[in-house]
């Protein structure tokens, strides 16, 4: 049986983004194995819903951050290993250090393995600071020699991306996000009220909802801030996520008097439930390569306020799906929430456009462009057993014995 690996730097990705293509790729004919360090999870996930799907799963110690150079040098040890013992036929990766890991180790380890690498928002972009573009801009140019396909999911990456000297024979190609469950996550307008009561917030308040990580990049204090700055009783914030910075946004939540009206509610698993209490959705992030969050909200029927960078762009329009708003820019912010919140109107014609346009991102039109780059990967994988046979080559296992 042909088997392909995974490889990403956040455990609970699979289960998050990619079990979809986990699907694609089983009924292709391939054993599905995953790779991750499942010691740092960010997204929750079940160990038994890898072995009801039949994905191996395979941990080793590989870190988000490049700085943490000697687990990361540990971990490409592990994934050195684990290519010896396993014949992959293909192997995807994603994440920038599951990018830099597994093609290095694919290289060297199973070089007649089709390397696909998804990057999910360069660190490089339009107005990125400089140390951005010394650090990872280098690496992602030369690590493209090594990739066979390269996916990204927004337009400015895809240009970047089809300027790389991708591998001979290779190609670039764009998914329109990781692909969105419109059934799951559908307007649900006659429970607004009550749904707010169950997360905690009066029923007639204005609640505004955000959902990811807890960290800078998600600007979380953006809104809080504005909220704060606005003094309105009316308006209520809830943040679904969990991370490194909880204890600072409970802080400022406390410093600004915003206790009771801005709630930390955790990772939730039933967020398309918590969604529909919204009146709008904010995903105020400073970068994005795409930001998935906001178009499940979109699919929702919530209007949207978002910052302006490549992600967003994707699918914002402002004052069609929504308000752009200048980033970290504490007053765009403030006047953004005023008006959806004495608008109805607005907030109303922007959730209608917002579930239409969310279906262009839907796990049909996201699985239709990653079934041909699995196709296109498997008759790559065919051309390589052909030249290996023409030339007569001695089929050995990764360690070198017969």
């Amino acid at each position: 049986m042909k088997k392909a690996l995974i490889i990403t730097t956040i455990s609970g990705f699979v289960p998050q983004f990619e079990l979809h293509n986990v699907s694609i790729l089983q009924k292709m004919g391939y054993e599905v194995h995953y790779a991750s360090n499942f010691n740092r999870p960010v997204y929750e996930f079940d160990g038994a819903l890898f072995r009801k799907r039949g994905i191996v799963v395979h941990h080793f110690s590989i870190e988000k951050s490049p700085a943490r150079l000697f687990k990361n040098i540990k971990a490409f040890g592990e994934l050195k290993e684990l290519l010896c013992r396993e014949r992959f036929d293909l192997i995807h990766c994603h994440n920038p250090m599951g990018g830099v890991l597994g093609r290095l180790a694919g290289f060297l380890y199973a070089p007649d393995a089709v390397m696909v690498y998804t990057a999910h928002g360069f660190h490089f972009y339009r107005n990125a600071p400089w140390k951005n573009w010394i650090l990872f801009y280098p690496v992602e140019r030369i690590l493209s020699r090594l990739t066979d396909f390269l996916i990204a999911i927004n337009e400015e990456d895809y240009e970047r991306a089809r300027k790389f000297p991708i591998r001979k024979g290779g190609s670039v190609w764009k998914i329109p996000g990781v692909g969105l469950d419109a059934e799951r996550f559908s307007p649900k307008w006659q429970s607004r009220r009550e749904r707010k009561s169950d997360l905690g917030f009066p029923p007639d308040c204005f609640l505004i909802l955000s959902a990811g990580e807890l960290n800078r990049n998600k600007n979380h204090r953006a809104v809080i801030r504005a909220i704060h700055r606005l003094n309105d009783p009316d308006l209520c914030y809830g943040i679904c996520g969990r991370g490194v910075e909880k204890e600072r946004l409970e802080k400022l939540i406390a410093r600004k008097g915003l206790t009771g009206r801005v709630k930390l509610l955790g990772y939730r698993k039933d967020i398309q439930e918590i969604l529909p209490a919204a009146d709008c959705f904010a995903f105020p992030s400073r970068r994005e390569g795409f930001g998935m969050a906001a178009v499940e909200a979109m699919s929702c029927g919530i209007g949207l306020i978002t910052s302006d960078c490549r992600g967003t762009r994707e699918y914002m329009e402002d004052g069609v799906t929504g308000i752009v708003c200048g980033r970290n820019c504490t007053k765009s912010y403030m006047d953004a929430i005023r008006r959806m919140k004495d608008d109805p109107l607005f907030r109303e014609k922007t959730g209608r456009e917002n579930r239409k346009r969310a279906m262009s991102f839907s796990l049909k039109e996201t699985g239709n462009v990653m079934r041909q780059v699995y196709q296109a990967a498997a008759a790559r994988q065919t051309e390589i057993q052909g030249w290996r046979n023409e030339c007569g080559c001695v089929d050995h296992g990764r360690d070198g014995s017969l």
